[in-house]
């Protein structure tokens, strides 16, 4: 049950992020916090304000890997490894863990932490 809760909220997740980054508001509560490459946002305006200005136009998520892990019976630990496609740069890999806690027959982002999969190689 946990990974198919957790299989379609991954699916939803990127979905609205490639087509409509404003529509994931409504998985913040007051509460959440989004560590993005190392600097935290706290509730729905400052996420979805670092989410909407993102320095590109277009995005495509293409999820490599997705493991689940339930907390509790409302919790879900979610992590992803995929791949991502932005404008015309280059394809990057990615990672992001969600904690995911049920309100009632509601899901919600309690915090969630995303990091390219950038390597900075000895030359």
């Amino acid at each position: 049950m946990a990974d198919a809760i957790a299989q379609q909220f991954v699916q939803q997740y990127y979905k609205t992020f490639d087509e409509n980054r404003a529509g994931l508001g409504s998985l913040y509560t007051d509460s959440s916090v989004l560590t993005f490459e190392g600097t935290q946002h706290v509730g729905p305006a400052q996420i979805i304000e670092k989410l909407t200005n993102l320095p590109f136009r277009t995005v495509q998520h293409a999820v490599t890997t997705r493991d689940c892990l339930q907390l509790d019976p409302q919790s879900l630990l979610v992590s992803v490894i995929g791949q991502l496609k932005t404008d015309d740069d280059p394809i990057h890999g990615f990672t992001e863990v969600f904690v995911l806690k049920q309100f009632g027959d509601s899901l919600f982002i309690v915090c969630q932490i995303f990091r390219l999969a950038l390597h900075n190689l000895p030359t």
